[in-house]
């Protein structure tokens, strides 16, 4: 069976990734997910593995899959046409160290080009604690990396090669997409030579929330069934345009192994993410200051819906502080976008820089109230 995670309302207090529109919010799936590196996984409920690739748990069952390598020639089908365009900009990014001047590999995932210049995304996760990185591409290329900046909190990091000739990727949008769409991982899996594979499956659900760690979750991502497997970190996740519609990041696991869910960021919020590194070397959160649980209302034939945010408490010092938010108000939008759930607050949330405003309309013992603050930044170890 499924492993879900304990909720911890505390974690309440660290508003995160917001989408910049409306959208639907699906039900929180806490299972435990394992991030697609070789050589660096996160808790399995079968097996670990340090960054080095040892084993610490039970050795773990390898079964052959079958693997459909795409290789750049005339397209035969709608997912040889996004291959054929998608490819060139797709990279496996190694990590390890110099030994003897030659480069010794521990562990790898994958990477895109977003600008032709050299710059590329992956996962932090990829490149945690990496000596020295590299990243090769399809045709064989290798060029050493240098890494710019990584966020834990989104999973996301840049690194740059000075290198001519790239191609990169056409960014896409998840706004206009909905479940049940085509999509298409392309990435490197359990660090196979000879490129990049490719997978198609579907959008499967927006906005989970997905715990990475015993202490770490991600918010707002695009769940697909498209197989992605280690090694898979830090790929593309693409429209039937070969256009960037997320970062792969991570896979769903059970006792039984792997349960054919994977997880990737949305293009939206690796884009703000990314230009904040680029711009800063770090990106910087807002933080709304409260901790809450979804406000439930009764409906007239007896159900109950998620209806808001309540405040359980407020942080002094933080922007819900100096706005004047009061324990039991119930948050119901920001700027104007319906909020129904605590994971629909902490996703919007996410896509304010520190510095916006942001105007909160509440609700106080039964009176409606818009509430305007400056969100500030999140505070070191919150």
């Amino acid at each position: 069976m499924l492993e879900f995670a304990v909720e911890d309302p505390w974690s309440y207090q660290q508003p995160q990734r917001s989408r910049p529109s409306p959208r639907r919010f699906w039900p929180t799936v806490g299972i435990v997910v394992t991030s697609a590196l070789i050589g660096a996984a996160s808790a399995a409920a079968v097996f670990l593995l340090d960054d080095k690739g040892r084993s610490e748990g039970p050795t773990a069952v390898v079964e052959r899959l079958e693997t459909q390598i795409i290789t750049v020639e005339a397209p035969s089908s709608p997912a040889a046409a996004v291959a054929q365009k998608v490819l060139p900009s797709i990279v496996t990014v190694q990590i390890g160290f110099i030994q003897d001047n030659e480069f010794e590999v521990t562990g790898s995932g994958s990477g895109v080009v977003i600008d032709a210049s050299g710059i590329l995304v992956t996962n932090q996760h990829v490149v945690e604690g990496a000596a020295v990185v590299r990243v090769v591409f399809a045709d064989g290329r290798s060029y050493a990396a240098e890494i710019v900046g990584s966020d834990a909190i989104t999973d996301l990091a840049v690194v740059t090669i000075d290198g001519v000739g790239l191609t990169s990727i056409e960014l896409g949008t998840t706004l206009d997409m909905a479940i049940g769409d085509t999509a298409i991982a392309v990435g490197n899996p359990l660090g196979l030579e000879g490129g990049p594979s490719v997978t198609v499956g579907v959008l499967s659900a927006f906005d989970r929330r997905v715990q990475v760690a015993a202490d770490a979750r991600l918010f707002g991502m695009l769940q697909t069934d498209a197989p992605i497997t280690r090694g898979s970190s830090g790929g593309a996740l693409v429209d039937t345009e070969g256009r960037l519609i997320g970062i792969t990041s991570a896979i769903g696991v059970s006792d039984v192994g792997a349960e054919g869910l994977g997880f990737a960021i949305p293009v939206e919020m690796m884009t703000r993410i990314t230009q904040e590194i680029l711009e800063d070397g770090a990106a910087r959160h807002a933080f709304l200051g409260i901790s809450g649980d979804t406000h439930f209302e009764r409906e007239a034939d007896g159900a109950l819906a998620p209806a808001g945010v309540t405040v359980f408490s407020v942080i002094q010092g933080t922007a819900a502080d100096a706005a004047g938010i009061e324990v039991d108000d119930v948050i119901q939008s920001v700027d104007g976008d319906p909020v129904t759930t605590m994971d629909g607050l902490v996703v919007r949330l996410r896509f304010y820089r520190v510095g916006d405003v942001a105007a909160l309309q509440i609700s106080r013992n039964g009176e409606s109230m818009v509430l305007n603050m400056e969100l500030l930044e999140r505070p070191a170890g919150v």
